[in-house]
């Protein structure tokens, strides 16, 4: 044996390669790597060896690099067993046929193989749209289900609600993780908390584990997934997703939501309000992905804008109302898409294309996304300087900056929706000043829809406005707001809109569900509490039983 300087040592005896060889012919046992610069390990399994002569390798689910290494291209054999990791010398494919609808290829046996005796502490990190739940478990303290955020053969991190915080108390003790991948295939393992990190905006905690004493078999189970996650992670690569077959842990049937996860665990007043955390989720991944340096993801805010346009096909009403849900979600992503939903509802409905209505619905939202980056001062100034103010109207040349992936979306909505959506008729917006006859109509609206949902959230220097008060700023300032997008709002949502709480003259409290055509509500669910809608709400009353409630008093500001 040799050592070389990157900590490998060559192994030479033919009946210890022939040892380390078979150990990856387990399923999820070895990885392939093609030699040009930055390529990735790609699965393949070990099918057969003859010691000296060669050996024969699955490649079924990397097809679309066979071509590549008919041509000769050279690669390496990867592997992780028994806490050593394996690495072949340079090999090149000598045959390639189908046997029983899988493509076998033969290569050279090597003469020696290279062996790093430690364990790898490399972690994939799961990409935007890769979704894997696990469930804590602690036999005292119950359980509580969260996010893989990523993994290693160490360890791994998860993200979990506030509510988790009992089962971490305690650091010293070894809890049950279970990791539940999309295609359901589920890993159990010890694991002992190492730290946590709160983060009251997005409420939740980020919780980084060690595994406990794992078997060899856990250990190969483990490399599997490390590879897998790194594999799915590359096909989300610019300009690689096409060209790359999915990672079968990532497959599941189409619009099969996920059964285990942070917000799959939480409680939600109506299903529609459910169903809408999910794309909230998806909003909460790219914030994360911006405060990171990278881009907006052009497939998922794809998907995405798709998801939020069927949801308003199926319950126009109910999907208002979700919107006052999301209190468990950041401030961004409830206003964002409070602001998407509306201004669909206002400007995006036929005779409107409904490309174009995708378009505007997914400008809106991300349109705030670009404030990402701000600061703890920034968000809690309750008066703002000069230098301050610059630094908060830089967030729209900054989403702008982020955005080039996006190809699909049309830049002219999106220059209405999300860069133009601060300025003003009387040139008093930001960030470039533009006067009235250099806005379009759907910036005009959108400018309309945008601060009605700010005025309707706290600030750090106010609390949330009244809708007759938001009203009326809106009416009183026709130099800065189009009037008629204005009359419009109103009369397509109402003095009291969908997601109002008011108290009627009997005292009792109910959230607005439904109006009827002449803006009167035409069903209310009940509820005791002036907080932002929760579950369970109260009993639903529709039509002639609400008139037994009497009229209504007052509405609230609730900032949900």
């Amino acid at each position: 044996m040799s050592q070389q300087q990157d900590g490998y040592t060559r192994v030479e005896s033919p009946s210890e390669i022939e040892t380390l060889l078979e150990m990856l012919t387990e399923p999820g046992g070895a990885s392939l790597q093609v030699t040009t610069s930055g390529s990735k390990p790609l699965p393949v399994l070990v099918v057969e060896q003859r010691p000296g002569n060669l050996l024969a390798l699955d490649i079924s689910a990397i097809r679309e690099i066979a071509g590549e290494l008919k041509r000769g291209q050279a690669f390496r054999l990867l592997g992780q067993t028994q806490g050593k990791m394996l690495r072949s010398p340079s090999l090149m494919m000598t045959e390639c046929h189908e046997a029983e609808g899988r493509l076998i290829c033969t290569c050279p046996y090597p003469h020696h193989l290279e062996v790093l005796q430690r364990r790898a502490s490399f972690r994939a990190r799961l990409r935007l749209g890769m979704e894997v739940g696990a469930i804590l478990r602690d036999d005292k303290d119950g359980s509580a289900q969260g996010d893989l955020k990523d993994l290693s053969l160490e360890g791994c991190q998860l993200e979990l609600a506030l509510s988790a915080g009992a089962l971490l108390a305690n650091a010293d003790r070894s809890l049950e993780v279970e990791l539940c991948f999309p295609n359901e295939t589920r890993f159990v393992v010890r694991a002992s908390p190492r730290h946590q990190t709160v983060d009251t905006e997005r409420q939740i905690i980020l919780a980084g584990f060690r595994f406990d004493a794992i078997s060899g078999d856990q250990e190969r189970q483990l490399w599997y997934f490390v590879r897998e996650i790194e594999r799915e992670s590359a096909r989300y690569a610019e300009g690689s997703e096409a060209s790359r077959l999915p990672s079968l842990l990532f497959q599941t049937q189409a619009a099969t939501p996920p059964t285990v996860g942070r917000r799959t665990s939480q409680t939600y007043p109506t299903p529609m309000a459910k169903r809408l955390a999910r794309i909230a989720g998806y909003l909460d991944a790219q914030l994360l992905e911006l405060q990171q340096g990278g881009e907006v993801d052009p497939v998922q805010l794809s998907r995405h804008a798709d998801r939020l346009l069927t949801l308003h096909d199926e319950d126009r009403e109910g999907l208002l109302f979700a919107t006052r849900c999301l209190q468990h979600e950041p401030r961004l992503v409830r206003h964002c898409l409070g602001a998407s939903v509306h201004l669909l509802d206002l400007a995006g409905l036929p005779p409107i294309p409904r490309e174009l209505s995708k378009a505007m619905v997914a400008s809106a939202m991300v349109h705030d996304l670009g404030k990402a980056e701000w600061d703890a001062e920034l968000w809690q100034a309750p008066h703002p300087d000069a230098r301050q103010r610059q630094q908060m109207h830089g967030h729209v040349e900054e989403l702008m900056r982020r955005m080039e992936r996006c190809q699909w979306l049309s830049a002219n909505i999106f220059e209405s929706v999300a860069r133009n959506v601060n300025e003003r008729l009387d040139g008093s917006g930001y960030p470039r000043g533009l006067t009235a006859d250099a806005l379009h109509e759907l910036a005009r609206a959108a400018a309309v829809v945008d601060a009605v949902d700010a005025m309707r959230r706290d600030r750090p220097d106010r609390p949330a406005w009244r809708f007759d008060a938001i009203y009326r700023h809106l009416l009183n300032h026709p130099d800065q707001f189009d009037q008629r997008w204005v009359k419009r709002y109103i009369q397509r949502f109402g003095l009291t809109p969908i997601g109002s709480l008011v108290r009627f003259d009997g005292g009792q409290l109910a959230w607005i569900q439904a109006l009827d055509a002449q803006g009167h509500p035409d069903q209310v669910q009940l509820t005791d509490a002036i907080e932002p809608p929760g579950s369970p709400l109260g009993e639903t009353l529709r039509g002639s039983a609400i008139q037994n409630l009497g009229g209504i008093q007052e509405e609230l500001p609730i900032s949900s």
